[in-house]
């Protein structure tokens, strides 16, 4: 018999429609992930909750979907399911609550200036609702951003407590699997955000994509086309970096440097390579109809349930409940 596939955790609020942000940051990771590895990726829609921001809605659930799988993520390989269809989640962080100190939410980092803005119960334990979702599903690995490694270990020291307490080892050491793709840069120079409308999303119209490259602001200190660059100063050069391989970038450099092309010369070789890019995606997406992603979801919810259920009934039995989960 074949030893199971080391198994991948991880998860993505439902903002809606995706851009080149979290394609580089995120889902490109978990492309490559889902060959070896057993891989559980959910909407987490809870999360949604511990914010300001207005409430998802299907509309967002499911075109961010759509983005997973146009990206190439394969619901024969990735179990895909909804976090608000999971009442084993939310068992188990009840059950976690009980038995983890406050300080431990209190101490990690962004806590205090969120709830400056949005206190509540739900954002000092959404930590623990974090390690909730990795737990129910033993999970190994968890993709994330150096800004969450805080929570990681928050995850493993309620499972090494709770596995003190249960005599045994009902919950494995999740590891961090970290991404080694740079901050992608935005259109005003900033980081990449939907909400600070400075982004190309995945699916973005080809016009789209050279109308927006050719509005963002380049190295500020070549003023004139005869005048010589440097990609260091330009964000544009940022993407580069991110979507052009070497061979492609070292002439652009290099025309930069001795000004022999201009601004809108490099900005249109990024476009075209971007909306190569994309080509594969938008053809995805267009393939897909809405009830298959639908039924996709609802499938990967159930098999998912199915597996969480198994680790509350260890857990109630840890806890001395009665009673299937």
């Amino acid at each position: 018999m074949n030893a199971p596939l080391p198994r991948v955790i991880s998860c993505m609020r439902p903002t809606g429609a995706l851009h080149l942000g979290h394609y580089h940051g995120v889902l490109k990771t978990w492309v490559s992930l889902q060959a070896e590895h057993d891989c559980r990726f959910f909407v987490a829609d809870w999360h949604a909750l511990t914010g300001p921001q207005a409430l998802p809605h299907d509309d967002a659930v499911y075109e961010m979907v759509v983005d997973w799988l146009a990206a190439g993520i394969d619901p024969e390989r990735a179990t895909l399911f909804l976090q608000s269809r999971m009442p084993e989640h939310a068992e188990l962080f009840t059950l976690l609550a009980m038995h983890t100190p406050v300080a431990w939410l209190e101490r990690v980092p962004g806590y205090r200036e969120r709830a400056e803005d949005h206190p509540s119960y739900g954002l000092l334990g959404y930590p623990l609702l974090q390690a909730a979702d990795i737990l129910a599903h033993k999970g190994e690995w968890v993709p994330v951003g150096q800004d969450q490694a805080a929570h990681l270990e928050l995850t493993r020291e309620v499972a090494r407590r709770f596995n003190h307490r249960a005599g045994r080892a009902i919950f494995p050491m999740p590891q961090a699997r970290f991404s080694d793709a740079p901050r992608l840069t935005g259109l005003d120079g900033q980081k990449m955000s939907k909400s600070a409308g400075n982004a190309i999303a995945m699916r973005e119209a080809p016009a789209n994509v050279h109308a927006k490259l050719r509005a963002m602001p380049t190295d500020p200190q070549r003023v004139h086309r005869h005048d010589a660059g440097d990609p260091g100063r330009c964000p544009v050069w940022a993407l580069h970096e991110v979507v052009c391989d070497a061979t492609e970038r070292q002439p652009l450099a290099q025309g930069c440097r001795t000004a022999q092309i201009g601004c809108l010369d490099c900005k249109g070789v990024l476009a075209d390579r971007i909306v190569a890019q994309q080509q594969p995606w938008r053809e995805r997406a267009a393939a897909l109809e809405p009830k298959q992603v639908h039924w996709l979801v609802e499938v990967g919810t159930e098999r998912a349930r199915a597996y969480a259920r198994k680790t509350l009934r260890e857990v109630r039995e840890v806890l001395s409940f009665q009673g299937d989960a």
